[in-house]
């Protein structure tokens, strides 16, 4: 439920940039470029057509990759300049106020600096973005804020709320409004989100020195990572690889401690036939190029684990492999739905063939 609430962050962004950069004074259609080409890069959303994998193997890629941007601008103020020209066709009244001048070339620059936002603050968070996708499939991820960090949205929110309630203020007393007013408190709710972000760094790397100095079953360190909650900068979600196993467990920094569970302990999962033809396959291939921390486990056939739906005999003789990554295997708001949301099911039949794949609950036709 969290995720549904993601683009607006992005939204909100773009006008609170084109409000404290002065932008609605300096060219014409400056916001709504702005609101748009800061939430332009999830129109991947329209893989979800082709089924929940296809979306997920697709999703934050060449959409986000820098080198697509530019073109996304272009095709962003494209698409206004056809407006545009179809309303001097059409539109005959001119209004009241002289609108600002139409410079194509500096709308561009500004839809290129929103689109920059939208990776900018998808790569703060800890599901991470591609830069440099196709070329380089790595994921980059900040790990500084939550998917959804409600703080984030209420500061950008009465940043650009307050000004609409100041005019109507200013009209009921007979006070004339500047034009473009606002700027000031679009300019301090960009520099507050930059502020959280630097925040939530320093907590972070106090964090991971609690992590350090604590010893873990199982051998030393191999590898770590510190999710954040949302709101509470001074909480993180921890992972850990030692060489036997993984760990997950909760830091405080205000506290210095870190508190862990030895139900938390995941020994590392044997290798069987099922698991092995479920990472090679379409499914395994997606969801291993995006997880840093992958849990695959062989959990039984599908008739003990999902006695709920009712498989028929052949579903139910199935081997049903679960991947999870558990950077997001901890309670958010006290809902679960990014773990939920984020795992995948392969069910393997005895030739070692994927038969069916789930992805967050949904299925994907064609899968095997």
């Amino acid at each position: 439920m969290l995720c549904l609430v993601e683009p607006v962050t992005h939204l909100l962004t773009g006008a609170c940039l084109s409000r404290a950069f002065g932008f609605p004074a300096r060219a014409r259609y400056a916001t709504a470029a702005c609101v748009i080409a800061a939430e332009l890069p999830d129109a991947d959303f329209v893989y979800r057509l082709g089924g929940p994998l296809v979306y997920f193997q697709h999703h934050r890629g060449w959409t986000h990759a820098l080198w697509s941007l530019p073109l996304q601008a272009a095709l962003l103020v494209g698409v206004f300049y056809g407006l545009h020209a179809t309303r001097r066709t059409w539109k005959k009244r001119r209004s009241v106020e002289e609108p600002a001048p139409t410079r194509w070339l500096m709308l561009s620059g500004m839809a290129l600096l929103a689109l920059l936002s939208h990776l900018l603050l998808d790569w703060t968070n800890n599901y991470g973005i591609r830069p440099f996708a196709p070329f380089n499939p790595r994921w980059y991820a900040g790990e500084l804020v939550y998917i959804v960090e409600p703080l984030l949205l209420l500061v950008l929110s009465l940043a650009l709320l307050l000004p609409f309630l100041f005019s109507l203020v200013h009209r009921e007393m007979g006070i004339r409004r500047p034009r473009y007013q606002g700027r000031a408190l679009s300019a301090a709710a960009l520099v507050m989100m930059v502020g959280l972000w630097g925040y939530r760094g320093s907590q972070r790397d106090d964090a991971a020195t609690v992590v350090d100095a604590h010893e873990f079953r199982g051998g030393r360190i191999m590898r770590r990572s510190l999710n954040p909650y949302p709101i509470d900068p001074y909480r993180w979600h921890v992972v850990v690889e030692t060489p036997e196993n993984f760990q997950i467990g909760t830091v405080d920094t205000r506290q210095g401690l870190f508190e862990t569970d030895p139900q938390q302990i995941y020994a590392k999962p044997q290798v069987t036939l099922a698991t092995l033809a479920a990472k090679q396959s379409w499914l395994g291939e997606v969801y291993l190029d995006w997880s840093k921390f992958p849990l695959v486990v062989d959990e039984g056939t599908v008739g003990e684990t999902h006695p709920e739906l009712s498989p028929t005999p052949a579903e139910a003789a199935l081997r049903n492999v679960v991947f999870s990554d558990l950077r997001f295997r901890y309670d958010v708001l006290g809902l679960r739905s990014s773990s939920n949301v984020l795992s995948a099911e392969a069910w393997v039949d005895a030739n070692r063939r994927v038969q069916e794949a789930f992805l967050g609950g949904a299925e994907q036709v064609g899968a095997h």
